[in-house]
């Protein structure tokens, strides 16, 4: 049998975390079962009700009175219900269409957004499932400790809805988007790099293979690799003596068909281990940021892309894009770079990981916004700012010297673009990351912070 491998869970509870399903259903399920549960113990239990000031509810039998309370806040709870949605389908089209649409995956994984459904479902449910308690026949009964829950979840709600508006529309604030999604970008990369990098750390070298990579276990899925279960895969490798090189790495599409990893001692891979080495990848139509550091580092440049469009014209979100991209690389060159081969025993080669390296992140992060905006003073500007801010966290000479090569590269792009005063700062700017110093406010700068 084929041991179902922790990526197929993990990408499902992923999956069904970052939705509308999961997280609201529970809520509605628990508040109404809460009503079912209370409503039953108050009939059982008559000396409850004396809980509840006469005041409010004189007579304990007014049967009509609670069914007519309990019906009016479900009626009233789903009529928000559906405004919320309309809101939330408003947001996520102009997310979509505004910024980008890469960017619908945090909306939908938003906890507040998930909290005001299940709120709202599960006043709904605690009143449809108190309601049936309330009755005339054979014995009046009111569940008055009841409608006494329903009527304290009714300003909850209210005030649950005020906050869902505010939450929502600073959710919509590109500040606030590309601040989360840097946000969720380092989790990722304090998952996958945990140490910190040592001072002039070497490159990490990958051993030799114990023999020739004579066979590939091609994808039987087309997708975005999402998540490598590296301990199984390790484990596999141990169990059937073997040494595995992966082909694609987090984030890249695999074709089916396509060769997804290579063997030594092809001959012990059977059908059925084949399998079970695939499982242990979990492949889909989206990328996720589950291990995906590039994929946070996409969906900020693509705000920034949009943005510094002709059609846009809005080189303020891109200064505030290239800022965040800018704290996303710093968490990265603070920590160990990932590690690429896996030995079990030590010594013994079983497993080679490819990952994405500082020099990819950089052309990722960057080099599209200094293309288009090398007639851009603002954005050039605050480009090299930039680097001069992730240079002065290193004593890496090395480091040092790749951004200083793509300052220049940038300065020799905006020659002939930009105006020769805002050519004069860049020319400055470049003086400091050259020397690894941060940006500083100069007399002549003073007034202009980008």
């Amino acid at each position: 049998m084929i041991k179902v491998s922790s990526p197929s869970l993990r990408a499902a509870f992923y999956a069904l975390r970052g939705g509308f399903l999961v997280r609201p259903m529970l809520i509605a399920v628990a508040l109404g079962a809460a009503g079912a549960v209370l409503s039953s113990l108050e009939e059982s239990h008559p000396a409850l009700r004396a809980l509840v000031p006469k005041i409010l509810f004189p007579s304990d039998a007014d049967s009509q009175s609670a069914q007519t309370i309990l019906a009016s806040i479900a009626t009233s709870t789903m009529t928000v219900v559906s405004i919320v949605f309309a809101i939330l389908l408003m947001t996520l089209t102009l997310a979509s269409t505004q910024f980008s649409p890469r960017l619908l995956v945090s909306f939908v994984r938003d906890r507040v957004t998930q909290w005001t459904l299940g709120i709202f479902l599960g006043t709904f449910s605690y009143c449809i499932a108190a309601m049936p308690a309330a009755r005339a026949l054979p014995t009046p009964f009111a569940p008055i400790l009841t409608v006494m829950g329903a009527m304290t979840l009714t300003p909850v709600c209210v005030g649950w809805l005020i906050y869902f508006i505010h939450h929502i529309s600073n959710a919509i604030s590109v500040n606030h988007i590309v601040d989360r999604i840097r946000r969720e970008t380092e989790l990722v990369i304090d998952g996958l790099m945990p140490e910190l990098r040592r001072p002039l750390q070497p490159a990490e070298v990958v051993g030799p293979f114990p023999g020739e990579l004579e066979m590939a276990i091609v994808s039987r899925k087309s997708g975005y690799i999402r998540f490598i279960d590296i301990d199984h895969l390790r484990e596999l490798a141990k169990t059937y003596r073997v040494c595995l090189r992966l082909e694609r790495r987090i984030g890249h599409f695999v074709p089916e068909g396509v060769p997804l990893m290579r063997f030594t001692r092809g001959e012990r891979i059977t059908d059925e281990r084949a399998l079970e080495f695939l499982a242990a990848i979990d492949i889909g139509p989206t990328r996720t940021l589950q291990q995906d550091v590039e994929f946070g580092v996409v969906q900020i440049v693509d705000v920034a892309l949009r943005a510094i469009s002709p059609a846009v014209n809005d080189p303020t979100t891109a200064i505030s894009c290239v800022d965040q991209l800018s704290c996303i690389l710093i968490r990265w060159i603070d920590r160990s770079p990932p590690r690429r081969a896996y030995y079990d025993p030590p010594h013994v080669l079983r497993l080679v990981v490819p990952w994405t390296d500082l020099d990819g992140l950089l052309d990722l992060a960057f080099e599209q916004i200094r293309h288009y905006a090398v007639a851009d003073a603002a954005v050039s500007l605050r480009l090299m700012r930039a680097l001069g801010d992730i240079a002065s966290t290193t004593t890496d000479p090395n480091l040092r010297a790749e951004l200083s090569a793509r300052g220049r590269r940038l300065f020799a792009g905006c020659q002939g673009r930009i105006q020769s005063d805002d050519l004069a700062r860049l020319r400055r700017r470049l003086t400091m990351l050259e020397a690894g110093q941060a940006f500083r406010d100069t007399a002549g700068e003073a007034n202009n912070s980008k």
